[in-house]
């Protein structure tokens, strides 16, 4: 073969190289194999298929198994787009720098082993970025609210983006660099419903976006079978191992109420409100006030630095039906006014305010106008007082009472444990989507030596600490008043039972107790009229 033959098949092998990433990849890629060490990508038929969508399709999501080679695909599909093409401009977002290297360091393997004739030249080098001399780069950042703002991006490539802290904010950055035509491959296991990556998923699923979805189950694998399936169980655990195989959303992250349980509520409970009130109309309403029934409303109070919400939550006790909800952000003063103006709507309800933070400010507020419900706890927040909710004024002078309920490291599992308990068993009957979808990513995050429940980063959790303050304090507080009750009942059955003997029925009571053939057995004579004395036990 002369030199003239040999560059026409240079040039011709080229253009194929140019018009399909799968020929390019397959026949000219090469993978650093943790075993195998340096081995040729030899693509798989579904790691084809997604080549072949990443070219069709602007904005690519994908939810995946563990170690299917993807992030890889992804880097070798940077590569060719940057060789192939002047001027592109590519970013890899990750949940940690060592992760955003990583895939940067893919693609200078690929191209540190291609053929002479298929490199350019090379203009910067380093851990996090890589620039050709056709003026294609690519680099690499670790997430934070500002990437992707800078300038117009080719592509986008988010790794792991369910695991991803405040993504919502850096996709709606991203979203005006990509404007001018720019592309996106989202890739991720599932890491539980509610945060961005599964928004995006269900609303390309929806038609709600522009995402072209592409699932990739662990038996998507030619080499992969049931036996490797419980062996990934056996290693990785039934949580870890459903999250990290599955590619199921409801079965994966480490949400404190049960996906499907929350699911449930959202399909069989939820409902619109019959009104929106407030200045900001953010105050939702599912029920009237029924005269008849006793109420708690509960707020958290936001910090004041705009990060947060204060929320309300309003209950009918008996049957712990939600009736009512606010999120919102009132100032302090305005807050308390908001929240008697509720609690007075609803019979005069319990009225408890969480005193962390800048709390105090609205709880002052709430006594300033002299509300005579005010929720108050004792100081070593072991148990709320049911015994003076009558009067402010007299649990201000008990110095063993302090107005509000205290989350505190003492005080919040066991709300939290409450609310676990009463929601899986389906014991509250919640209408309030923007609860139930705030439940969703209400997870145990195990950054520290204990799990803490908190909000998925990027997410809120003022609903659900209001309502799950509001179920401890109807709990203990019904549980508190039962056990008092009951105690008032033994004390009467004892006067009943004379020590023993039989009573004597000559004058038709017993120790001061009716007896007799009075419909009433705890109504006395007085003289002229009887008089119920039912109101002393209840």
């Amino acid at each position: 073969m002369d030199k003239k033959q040999l560059k026409q098949m240079i040039q011709r092998e080229y253009l194929k190289c140019v018009e399909n990433p799968v020929h390019f990849m397959k026949k000219y890629c090469t993978i650093q194999h943790p075993k195998k060490g340096k081995i040729k990508f030899d693509l798989y038929p579904f790691q084809e298929k997604c080549l072949t969508e990443f070219k069709d399709n602007r904005y690519n999501i994908i939810l995946k198994s563990r170690q299917l080679g993807i992030s890889t695909l992804s880097a070798g599909y940077a590569l060719w787009m940057m060789l192939f093409h002047n001027d592109k401009n590519i970013l890899v977002i990750a949940t940690g720098k060592d992760t955003a290297k990583n895939l940067v360091t893919k693609v200078r393997v690929m191209y540190d082993n291609l053929p002479s004739w298929l490199k350019t030249g090379t203009e910067e080098i380093n851990k996090l970025s890589l620039r050709f001399t056709n003026g294609s780069q690519i680099k690499a950042i670790a997430s934070n609210e500002s990437a992707g703002r800078s300038e117009a991006l080719s592509l986008l490539i988010i790794d792991e983006a369910a695991f991803i802290d405040k993504i919502g904010e850096i996709w709606t950055a991203a979203q005006q660099t990509l404007a001018t035509g720019g592309d996106c491959i989202a890739l991720s296991t599932p890491n539980g419903v509610g945060n961005w990556f599964h928004q995006q998923w269900v609303g390309a699923e929806s038609g709600d976006n522009e995402f072209n979805t592409i699932k990739l189950h662990w038996s998507v694998h030619p080499d992969r079978n049931q036996d490797w399936r419980d062996e990934q169980t056996k290693v990785l655990g039934p949580s870890q191992a459903a999250q990290e195989c599955d590619t199921d959303f409801l079965t994966s992250g480490q949400s404190v109420v049960d996906p499907a349980i929350l699911q449930w509520y959202k399909d069989t409970m939820s409902e619109a409100p019959v009104e929106e009130l407030g200045v900001d109309r953010n105050f939702w309403m599912w029920r009237q006030p029924d005269y008849t029934k006793d109420y708690i409303v509960v707020a958290d109070v936001s910090r004041g630095d705009g990060s947060d919400f204060s929320a309300c939550q309003v209950f009918e006790v008996e049957d712990m039906e939600q009736v009512a909800e606010y999120k919102g952000k009132l100032s302090t003063t305005d807050y308390g006014n908001f929240l008697i103006e509720v609690a007075t709507k609803y019979n005069d309800a319990l009225l408890v305010v969480e005193n962390n933070n800048i709390g105090w400010a609205t709880i002052q507020t709430i006594i300033d106008r002299g509300y005579k419900n005010l929720f108050y706890q004792s100081k070593d927040l072991q148990v709320v007082d049911v015994e003076h909710q009558m009067s402010n004024k007299y649990r201000a002078q008990d110095r063993n009472m302090v107005p509000g309920f205290s989350t505190t490291a003492k005080t919040r599992p066991l709300i939290i444990a409450k609310m676990e308990e009463y929601t899986r068993e389906k014991l509250v009957k919640l209408h309030s989507n923007r609860l139930i979808d705030e439940l969703f990513v209400f997870i145990y995050k195990t950054g520290t030596i204990h799990s803490k429940a908190e909000a998925m980063q990027g997410y809120n959790d003022d609903l659900v600490m209001s309502y799950s303050i509001a179920l401890w304090v109807r709990d203990t507080a019904l549980r508190i008043q039962k056990d008092k009750n009951n105690q008032q009942w033994a004390m009467m059955d004892s006067l009943l039972k004379n020590n023993g003997n039989k009573p004597d029925m000559s004058d038709g009571f017993v120790s001061g107790v009716p007896n007799g053939p009075t419909k009433n057995p705890y109504e006395m004579d007085t003289g002229k009229d009887k008089e119920d004395l039912t109101w002393l036990i209840k």
